[in-house]
């Protein structure tokens, strides 16, 4: 059996990158795994009238059912009408497929966006699985979100020790060969809450919390260059805010040292070619704070609505923020 994202109305990311492209803002690109982040991302981007993206990693696709997330993406979708968003934008993108049979399922049931992500093997190797998958998601107008170069850190089954940043002289030749729709580069954004080691930042002398280091600006522009008006992605993007990990911290969690990529400069990377900013960490630190924070004031609680109510409100309101305060989306899907 075959499902066409079109008949669960949703919509692919072609023209949404181009008018972001053109626009000098990013889409926002949300990872969830449950019913309370997708309410929190479609309360949210209904609010604002943004173009979102609702992005499953393997792991979260095996953990919610594929079957069941076809319908939940579909009632995404009528729920964003509910909500008074009369023509809801609204991708279902598969995050970090790891072969041609994982995207050639999500296609067939019913994703509107698939990402090929063989940036860990040889180049040669990458443009031709990417570009067995493009051959085959275009057929169902399903777009294609590659990668070249590779992001340290770990999230879900993505696991990296070491970045390398992309090599801009290899993007003409990598997009003209596998006819990918966008493409993730890597330029110091990493997985995680752990972006970067103690090691490779500085300490504010003010507050003794890390500073990371800047993104590589240099190679963004030299990219931009080679391929004008091309959407860029930034996978590793979530700023893992601190009042998160000080809440986190100070009700029972452990997170010594988490730190993510400044605000400002994802700000700067959305006026850019970057049309599509992945955050996925700072969703999960904002409901954990607010269950572990619940569970220390009501200790006597055990209805899950009780603490994943509040979960969704801060949910909603880190999402909100990223939106109108960092990406700059709100307005674009009136």
């Amino acid at each position: 059996m075959k499902v066409s994202f079109k008949d669960l109305g949703l919509v692919n990311t072609r023209e949404m990158f181009a008018k972001a492209v053109k626009g000098g803002y990013a889409i926002p690109a949300f990872n969830f795994n449950n019913m309370e982040q997708l309410q929190a991302i479609i309360q949210a981007s209904a609010e604002t009238k943004s173009p979102v993206i609702l992005q499953v990693s393997k792991g979260a696709r095996n953990y919610a059912n594929q079957t069941l997330l076809r319908y939940m993406a579909q009632g995404a979708v009528e729920y964003a009408k509910e909500l008074g968003w009369k023509k809801p934008q609204i991708v279902l993108h598969l995050d970090h497929g790891d072969s041609y049979e994982l995207c050639k399922s999500c296609v067939d049931f019913g994703f509107s966006s698939v990402m090929i992500d063989a940036s860990s093997l040889p180049y040669e190797e990458n443009v031709k699985l990417t570009r067995k998958v493009v051959n085959y998601a275009h057929k169902y107008d399903v777009t294609v979100e590659a990668e070249l170069g590779v992001l340290a850190g770990v999230e879900d089954e993505v696991s990296s020790e070491v970045s390398h940043y992309t090599k801009p002289e290899e993007v003409i030749d990598f997009v003209k060969k596998t006819k990918c729709d966008s493409l993730a580069i890597s330029i110091g954004t990493s997985h995680g809450a752990y972006k970067f080691t103690p090691e490779q930042c500085t300490r504010d002398p003010k507050t003794g919390r890390l500073v990371p280091p800047p993104l590589a600006f240099d190679v963004l522009k030299a990219i931009e260059k080679k391929l004008p008006g091309f959407p860029i992605v930034l996978h590793g993007s979530s700023s893992v805010p601190q009042e998160y990990v000080d809440i986190i911290n100070a009700n029972g969690g452990k997170l010594p040292d988490a730190v993510g990529i400044p605000e400002e400069q994802l700000r700067k990377a959305a006026k850019s070619a970057v049309c599509k900013i992945n955050i996925d960490s700072d969703s999960r630190l904002a409901m954990t704070a607010a269950v572990r924070k619940h569970f220390n004031e009501y200790p006597a609680h055990f209805d899950p609505r009780q603490y994943l109510k509040p979960a969704r409100e801060e949910m909603k309101k880190m999402y909100i923020h990223k939106i109108v305060n960092v990406l700059g989306s709100n307005g674009k899907a009136r």
